[in-house]
């Protein structure tokens, strides 16, 4: 019996949930991998034959191949634990982040320095006009 999930319905959104988990667990251990020196050295060595050790998908392959991280969140990638491949390139988590927002380093930390993206725009993938005032809470500051 599949679940409600209401969380799917934030834009630009995935929830690491039990089915994320399941999806991307080569794609997690294989990352947990590059923990050791020898294995970074294998993996640049030849990433797609390191790869090719992994029952992973192909879409992870391309995805870990292209370095596109959302791509890789996509298809059930934890981004704790693709930070190991961003650490095996040399990159910061705060490089990695501007990467995956389309935001230089610099750009991407001082939107977080400034707190953070705005809140303005889409709440709900499904909002039109009239679903926000509908889905906003009820009770106190609501006119």
């Amino acid at each position: 019996m599949a679940l409600n999930k209401p969380y799917r319905d934030i834009p630009g959104t995935t929830i690491f949930d039990a089915e994320q988990s399941r999806r991307g667990y080569h794609l997690n251990q294989f990352c947990m991998s590059l923990m050791t020196a020898d294995n970074r050295a294998r993996f640049k060595a030849d990433e797609r034959g390191y790869l090719d050790q992994w029952p992973m998908s192909e879409e992870q392959k391309q995805a870990v191949l292209a370095r596109d991280l959302n791509r890789c969140i996509a298809l059930g990638g934890n981004i704790y634990f693709l930070a190991k491949i961003g650490a095996t390139d040399g990159k910061s988590f705060q490089q990695m982040a501007g990467s995956m927002t389309g935001m230089s380093e610099e750009e991407y930390r001082d939107m977080m320095i400034g707190g953070g993206r705005s809140i303005e725009g889409n709440r709900f993938i499904g909002e039109d006009g009239d679903a926000q005032a509908h889905r906003q809470p009820q009770g106190k500051g609501r006119s």
